[in-house]
């Protein structure tokens, strides 16, 4: 097996980046950086622990949930989930920070790089509520990178095809995978009625 461990060797085999691709990262949000998170409703934000462990974790509400409260800063409301809090305890550990914004039917993506506080400020966490629930904690992200990424994933993945999508009957629900990974015998439909549940109860 042939590994390589000097960036020396790995520019050997793919070159230097063309000029604007260095270029486009910028230190800050710009017009269309802002206009992009306005109808974004989802994004991937990857962290890591003191040790440098990764985690990426997806996040997710109706377009524009990402506050931009500056040129340079966002705020990420933090939304129910298993309460596991893995990327906020990285955080806490370790504040670097990456997101991807994505938004549905656009091949190019946006990503954004810096340094993360958890915020717990009524100020700030009151104007993110939903449905009257307002989010226990938020994650403020302060950019030190900020670029558009070209489509050729998405497009290769074919992401956005509704041809492409999988039938829900394809795969088994969360419900019965977690009970068949942790040995539970629950019953195929008590799995997936909790797993409906939680989704339609637990959102907020």
């Amino acid at each position: 097996m042939s590994i390589i461990e000097d960036i020396g060797d790995i520019r050997e085999i793919y070159g230097e980046p063309m000029e604007r691709a260095v270029k486009k990262q910028l230190p800050r949000l710009e017009k269309h950086s802002r206009a992009f998170m306005a109808l974004s409703p989802f994004l991937v934000m990857a962290s890591c622990d003191a040790e440098g462990r990764c985690d990426a974790s997806p996040k997710g509400d109706a377009p524009g949930f990402v506050s931009v409260l500056d040129d340079a800063t966002l705020l990420i409301p933090d939304r129910l989930g298993n309460n596991r809090i893995d990327t906020i305890s990285n955080l806490l550990e370790h504040p670097r920070i990456g997101l991807i914004f994505f938004v549905p039917g656009l091949r190019e993506t946006l990503r954004v790089n810096g340094r993360a506080q958890i915020t717990v400020d009524p100020a700030l966490l009151e104007p993110c509520a939903v449905a009257g629930k307002v989010p226990r904690s938020g994650i403020l992200v302060t950019a030190d990178e900020v670029y558009f990424h070209c489509g050729k994933a998405l497009i290769r993945s074919d992401l956005w095809n509704p041809e492409k999508h999988i039938a829900r009957k394809d795969f088994p629900s969360l419900g019965i995978i977690i009970a068949d990974q942790i040995g539970q015998a629950v019953a195929t439909e008590e799995a997936e009625r909790l797993t409906e549940e939680s989704y339609r109860t637990r959102l907020y």
